[in-house]
């Protein structure tokens, strides 16, 4: 999970850093070795599983204010009666667009019941996980107007990519060594993909195909292929604090993906005509300072290197988070978090969550960026919100 094409923390976890805690079960998604604290031996428990866990819905947009003027405006510039100055018009309209007019939306869930997690009396702690998730994306790839002849010309086109990721994961983690300080808990996690790729490339001066079916063509023209990625991590616990390190995609699997063939377009912004796509390995470090009874805990994480998802972002997540998880079923467990991507588009968020009776979980995460309308009010270029029930710690 901690490779899904979506290349974000889903449920609590957007909230909580990437720091494994007890009290959050979308927590044991990230590290393998978190499974093994996420069973509560003192009341006798082998099992912990999700319920509905998790349901993530995130939109993400590029910095351009009132994106939708600016394209109608230069769509009537070029298709209209050419003029002395259209083209520097065009192509001022085109500077402002710049490489970041893009809209951005990700789901993913978990199945029903997952992640299940069963811990053995005497030796580890065994995760089998399914989720299925999906990122579609559409760009505006700003080129340059020229005029020929008395007439416009431009390559700046619309490009659309849709991904979609069935997941299967098995992992296990057990205690290596102990002492009466704390405990060094490692893990192993195996996830298997099928990945489904849809890439459509229009050009704006293409009569004959419109932005929409582009986005069209590539939910529904896709290129499947499927891939394991391997995972490794530990986790040093003790009474009042831990500290984990994971890495993810060791072996960087590699997934096949839709052709784009024919496109001159596609040569002059760098796209590539064979849709490959590699998880490429990340490592992340955490740690975190707790109550003894996991009450209250500081949470901090750190991605030491970015990678790209299957959309061609880049992802490096610093985080930090509080949160307060009580033993009563009706006092509400609460959390607050700040985490920035430190590569791609470098948004930061603001994110909370609430926990009630022990077992739902509401989440929601939105960037202090914002853009502008045409009406001068500013929206937030990013949110996520997440919603899940599982069993209590």
């Amino acid at each position: 999970m901690a490779a899904m094409p979506v290349n974000h923390p889903v449920g609590s976890s957007f909230t909580l850093s990437s720091s494994p805690n007890q009290r959050a079960l979308s927590t044991a998604l990230g590290n393998p070795a978190a499974p093994f604290l996420m069973v509560n031996e003192q009341d006798d428990d082998s099992f912990r599983f999700g319920i509905l866990e998790l349901l993530g819905i995130g939109v993400e947009m590029g910095d351009v204010s009132d994106l939708e003027d600016q394209v109608e405006e230069l769509e009537d510039i070029l298709d209209g009666t050419y003029y002395v100055g259209a083209e520097d018009d065009a192509n001022e309209i085109l500077d402002q667009i710049g490489d970041t007019a893009y809209v951005k939306t990700s789901v993913n869930m978990q199945v029903p019941f997952m992640p299940v997690i069963y811990k053995t009396k005497n030796s580890g702690a065994f995760m089998l996980d399914s989720s299925f998730s999906l990122i579609g994306k559409a760009s505006l790839l700003a080129g340059e107007v020229t005029e020929s002849g008395g007439e416009l010309e431009t390559d700046a086109s619309f490009y659309a990519q849709a991904v979609s990721d069935l997941a299967v994961g098995l992992g296990y983690s057990q205690a290596l060594w102990q002492n009466s300080h704390g405990m060094l808990v490692g893990g192993v996690k195996a996830s298997f993909h099928q990945l489904s790729q849809g890439r459509a490339l229009v050009e704006l001066e293409d009569e004959s195909s419109e932005s929409e079916d582009a986005l069209e063509d590539a939910f529904d023209e896709t290129a499947s292929s499927s891939g394991v990625g391997l995972d490794l991590g530990a986790i040093w616990v003790s009474h009042y604090y831990q500290a984990g390190v994971t890495f993810a995609n060791i072996n960087e699997p590699e997934f096949d993906g839709m052709d784009i063939t024919g496109n001159t377009a596609s040569d002059s912004y760098g796209i590539s005509e064979e849709g490959v796509y590699i998880m490429e390995m990340q490592t992340t470090i955490d740690a975190a300072l707790t109550t003894p009874g996991k009450q209250v805990t500081l949470g901090l994480s750190y991605d030491v290197n970015s990678v790209k998802d299957a959309v061609g972002d880049e992802y490096q997540w610093a985080a930090a988070s509080l949160s307060y998880y009580g033993d009563s079923h009706f006092l509400p467990g609460l959390r607050l978090g700040l985490r920035q991507n430190m590569a791609g588009s470098e948004l930061s968020y603001a994110s909370a969550g609430l926990t009630l009776l022990k077992r739902l979980n509401l989440d929601l995460a939105v960037a202090l960026d914002t853009v502008e309308d045409e009406d001068g009010e500013e929206t937030p270029r990013s949110f996520f919100f997440s919603l899940g029930y599982s069993t209590a710690f």
